[in-house]
């Protein structure tokens, strides 16, 4: 089965990473990276717009949302992407690209779950960053945008990286609408060989699992290191306190 696995790899290799490119449309493993890096970029900015709204006091604002964000992180991806393929061209009146389509569902359903990490984010800084912010003189946005959030994102950093491993997992479900991914290229490659599903498929899920395990790996690094990190910045302060108190208590 190894040896079947090998040749598939060796006969297919350029067809599983970008797809039928130049000759035909960008797919593969490319498209797949391609994809996920959009998708976040694109729902990273929405988030943070959510998890604002979500905390407004303006109930016009923050009631819309949060029912938003419930639908959303309710409804199974699936669903969202058939939804998203059978409306946005209905409402567009164009042929919109199956690639654009699940780019659009999947900004708006990351967006959804990241919003929930930075609103919680932000509480957990406590309101008195907020007041202490104020009280020197910044508005509302200009503390978020100078104080608040900064604090909230750094923290945030593991949890954004495990987001993109979900993402690229999600990217599978494009098969449905056509999308060129990984899987729609694996699956062009079963359609050509018909009597060897088990070894294609198995070479899917280890290139999947590879990514996902470098990326869990980086985010599990990352978070050690804020860890280390906000441990050297409390015990700083704490030394100091202990050496002021020492010298204080030697004196004469």
């Amino acid at each position: 089965m190894i040896g079947d696995m090998i040749t598939i790899v060796h006969d297919y290799w350029l067809l599983l990473l970008i797809g039928q490119y130049p000759n035909g449309p960008l797919g593969g493993l490319a498209n797949t990276i391609i994809l996920s890096a959009l998708a976040i970029a694109f729902a990273f900015p929405v988030s943070i717009l959510m998890a604002l709204a979500r905390l407004s006091k303006w109930r016009a604002l923050r009631w819309p949302v949060t029912g938003l964000v419930y639908v959303t992180r309710g409804v199974p991806l699936l669903m969202l992407i058939l939804w998203a393929y059978f409306l946005i061209p209905l409402w567009t009146g164009a042929d919109v690209p199956s690639f654009m389509i699940m780019l659009v569902t999947l900004v708006f359903y990351q967006g959804a779950f990241l919003s929930e990490v930075v609103r919680a984010g932000i509480v957990a800084l406590g309101a008195g960053q907020m007041d202490a912010a104020r009280a020197l003189g910044h508005s509302y946005l200009g503390a978020m945008r100078f104080i608040i959030l900064p604090q909230a994102l750094y923290n945030m950093i593991p949890s954004m990286i495990s987001t993109f491993v979900a993402t690229i997992k999600d990217t599978t479900l494009g098969y449905v609408i056509n999308v060129p991914d990984l899987t729609f290229a694996a699956s062009q490659v079963n359609n050509q060989l018909l009597t060897q599903p088990f070894q294609v498929f198995l070479i899917l899920a280890i290139v999947y699992y590879a990514i996902c395990w470098s990326l869990t790996y980086l985010a599990n690094t990352i978070e050690r290191r804020i860890a280390k990190r906000r441990a050297g910045v409390v015990s700083r302060p704490q030394h100091a306190v202990m050496t002021q108190a020492k010298i204080i208590t030697e004196q004469p």
